[in-house]
């Protein structure tokens, strides 16, 4: 090795010892308190709202999103956020709207060191609402069972989702990357969209058309009522436990397990290009099962829906319960 390369080596050596030593001063000075590094000063701002609305719409870039009932019946938006940031919360047309609002400098907009979440809480006094709308770049989102709305509609970026809230209507909740949760609801239609992120519904009624979509993730419904059923996806597994469709129940996979546990519909289709297919029905079907590399076992019953069954790779193996 030449000396000049030697002498580099040294030096840049020395300066990440320096630079351990110099952070592990600063952290021993402040207890080894990560928050005490935080470059971002956060306030909390509350927001009183005198008029009343039905509807719900809030945009946002980074904060989590929590629903609370207001427990002395007025209603108000708390603002955890960025002393360099603003939130507005108006009435406009019945509709109780949440922007951000824009202000500092243009070099404020970089990104900064911080150890805390931004958040929005909204206190809502009653119970049920007409329609919400979330729109938000980067946060988690928690919509409990205290509140009903006739809609509910969220697109978010990156952050997870849970939501406890019936909708006499459509519920449709769409991330980037993210895990959604959806709990002891009754819906008119679910449409659960996620790029990379699980997918888990439990205990859910749902009048018309249930729906989810994956590129990456496992998907996991248990005690669902529904009239279809549909899961698309390229990669990650199917777990369906007590799904019971009026009309079909549709999965397809690229890459991923599929299993039906005490399911049902008045017809079944699954496709997945590799994984294996397992499980049980409550009825008895005219199976269509075909495998390319794997074991077929499906009960020779000749009488009830069609159940066609496919995967390149993978075995088939089906009973009734």
């Amino acid at each position: 090795m030449k000396r000049t390369t030697k002498r580099w080596l040294l030096a840049a050596a020395s300066l990440v010892l320096i630079g351990i030593l110099v952070f592990g001063g600063a952290m021993t000075a402040n207890r080894w308190d990560f928050a005490a590094l935080s470059t971002v000063k956060f306030k909390t701002e509350t927001c009183t709202v005198s008029e009343s609305f039905h509807s719900i719409s809030i945009r946002s870039d980074t904060e989590d999103i929590l629903f609370v009932p207001a427990g002395d019946g007025k209603s108000r938006v708390e603002f955890y956020e960025d002393e360099k940031t603003a939130h507005t919360a108006a009435v406009r047309d019945g509709t109780l709207v949440i922007d951000t609002a824009e202000t500092g400098k243009w070099y404020d907009r970089f990104p900064a060191l911080s150890w805390e979440s931004p958040g929005i809480t909204v206190y809502l006094p009653g119970s049920a609402y007409v329609s919400l709308l979330v729109e938000e770049d980067t946060g988690s989102i928690v919509i409990p069972e205290d509140f009903t709305f006739d809609s509910i509609d969220i697109a978010a970026g990156t952050g997870n989702v849970e939501c406890r809230a019936s909708a006499s209507g459509p519920v449709r909740i769409e991330l980037t990357t993210g895990g959604i949760r959806v709990e002891n609801i009754s819906a008119g239609a679910l449409e659960l969209i996620t790029s990379t992120g699980d997918v888990n519904v439990h205990t859910v009624e749902c009048a018309g058309r249930a729906e989810t979509a994956v590129s990456t993730g496992k998907t996991v419904w248990t005690d669902v009522v529904c009239g279809s059923f549909s899961s698309t996806g390229s990669t990650g597994d199917v777990a369906l436990e007590n799904v019971l469709a009026a009309d079909k129940i549709t999965v397809e996979r690229g890459t991923g397990d599929v299993r039906l546990t005490a399911c049902d519909a008045a017809g079944l289709f699954v496709r997945t290009d590799t994984g294996d297919v397992t499980g049980t029905l409550l009825s008895e079907k005219v199976f269509i099962a075909q495998s390319d590399t794997g074991r077929v076992d499906v009960p020779k019953t000749v009488s009830g829906g069609q159940c066609e069954i496919v995967t390149d790779t993978g075995d088939i193996i089906l009973t009734i319960e």
